[in-house]
């Protein structure tokens, strides 16, 4: 069969037609992928409120934890247990669901000053397990008060005691905080009450005692 010469015309411009819009299909698709980079998942995300207008930057989303490994979630979370970060992370990367989750819970918001809502996770807990708490929370600001920084770590300190009363480097540490913070009453009540507890002639002890000598005087 003989094909007219305007068919082959026709079917050859059809081809190129075709061709060029595939081309321009596959150019776009670059373009888009170009300008459509992946999301880091360490890009913090930006709010505006409605009512101030006032950008909020709301932390980005953190891998998963195993919900059993409270301490794994800690270390995780603790360069946020700040003041000014500590509840906006907590709500975006909870505590696992456990006891040990509560404990640590609470250590983040007793590091970030928060003693409020610290006693507060730690109430959530059997009263039998609540000393186990104030342990936690001991361990995770006893580093600070070590260093010398007894007045940032005097409340810390004291949350302990009211949930562990014969803690006594707990007992030591308060008292230093509140000594430092001239608050002499408090101090010999806490300073009393770590020689009551702690026997041993070292440095601690002698310090405990020197500090009251100085009320006394």
């Amino acid at each position: 069969m003989r094909v007219r010469p305007e068919t082959l015309l026709i079917a050859t411009m059809s081809i190129f037609a075709l061709a060029g819009v595939t081309a321009i299909v596959a150019q776009n698709v670059r373009e888009a992928r170009l300008a459509d980079p992946v999301v880091s998942t360490l890009v913090e995300p930006v709010v505006i409120e409605p009512a101030s207008g006032t950008a909020v930057v709301e932390p980005s989303p953190v891998a998963q934890i195993d919900p059993a490994d409270a301490r794994e979630w800690f270390r995780t979370i603790r360069q946020f247990c700040n003041p000014v970060e500590v509840e906006t992370r907590l709500r975006w990367q909870p505590a696992p669901g456990t006891e040990q989750g509560v404990m640590h819970e609470a250590a983040c918001y007793a590091l970030a000053g928060k003693v409020d809502l610290a006693r507060s996770a730690i109430e959530r807990l059997p009263a039998d397990r609540r000393y186990h708490a104030a342990g936690v929370v001991f361990e995770a600001g006893h580093p600070a008060a070590d260093a010398g920084d007894e007045i940032a770590a005097g409340s810390l300190m004291e949350l302990v005691v009211e949930f562990w009363p014969n803690h006594y480097m707990a007992l030591y540490h308060a008292g230093s905080s509140r000594y430092q913070s001239d608050d002499y009453e408090a101090a010999e009540r806490y300073l009393t009450r770590f020689l009551e507890e702690y026997s041993v002639e070292d440095g601690w002890r002698s310090s405990a005692q020197s500090m009251l000598e100085a009320i006394g005087a």
